[in-house]
């Protein structure tokens, strides 16, 4: 069994086959699915989703490019947000500074209040990085400081630095298509490096569909091909990838519920 732990099943890229989407994750062992919330005011829409099928949680927040768009939440906003039982986390929120899309000042201060949730309410951080290496690990360094929370660095291809720096605070690491594609051999010689007990697969679908399936839309099924490649590089089983990035899911998402099989 293997959980695609960020995707984005809201965006209208999967408007018309829903169906057939939970179905063709089922038929190569993807069984539970997170479906992230990138606006608050379109959080409805998520959770609606998560709510049709048992084996698909969602999250609660704003994405950084969204972050001057939204409206600044609080921590006890995004806490009110996240009372359902199929809200498992808040996110996807942080920093990123390749785009700049929004000022960076908001992005601070919306990134702090999902922080703030975070830690108000035990449920995981899923943080979204890029370009932006050392303010994020300063944030993530001074906030660890003034209490405790967890969380994940989604769709990881971050510095070395980064990494040892997000396992020494106790958060995870997720692993997207990224890590199949020619030019990632950075991001592969950490995964081998990193324990598999620290790591998560996803996919980030619709984007960054993996080898072989790059170009076309990514999707929940194509999970696999990222396992298998980490399952290469570290020179395990594909069996024991998904069950251990399973297993760390379920432990770092502690809200969630197994489901049956589809």
């Amino acid at each position: 069994m293997l959980v695609d732990s960020h995707c984005h099943l809201d965006f209208p890229d999967f408007a018309d086959d829903m169906e057939d989407i939970v179905v063709r994750a089922a038929e190569v062992g993807v069984n539970h699915m997170l479906s992230i919330c990138t606006y608050v005011t379109k959080f409805d829409q998520v959770l609606a989703i998560a709510k049709r099928y048992d084996n698909i949680f969602c999250t609660v927040g704003i994405h950084p490019h969204n972050a001057d768009k939204e409206p600044e939440v609080t921590a006890e906003h995004l806490i009110r947000m996240a009372a359902d039982d199929k809200v498992i986390g808040f996110g996807e929120t942080g920093l990123d500074f390749y785009y700049d899309k929004s000022p960076r000042d908001i992005q601070k201060r919306q990134f702090q209040a999902h922080i703030e949730a975070s830690r108000q309410m035990g449920l995981p951080l899923v943080v979204h990085t890029r370009d932006a290496d050392d303010e994020m690990a300063e944030i993530l360094v001074e906030e660890m400081g003034k209490g405790e929370f967890t969380g994940l660095l989604h769709c990881f291809s971050s510095s070395r630095k980064l990494a040892d720096t997000a396992l020494e605070l106790g958060l995870y690491l997720s692993i997207s298509g990224i890590v199949t594609f020619k030019t990632a051999d950075e991001l592969r010689a950490i995964v081998k490096d990193v324990p598999l007990e620290r790591l998560l697969v996803e996919t980030d679908a619709p984007y960054l569909a993996p080898v072989p399936r790059r170009g076309k839309r990514n999707e929940p099924a194509f999970t696999r091909h990222t396992a298998e490649k980490i399952s290469e590089i570290k020179g395990l089983s594909l069996d024991e990838v998904a069950r251990v990035t399973t297993d760390n899911f379920f432990s770092l998402f502690s809200k969630a519920r197994k489901a049956l099989p589809v």
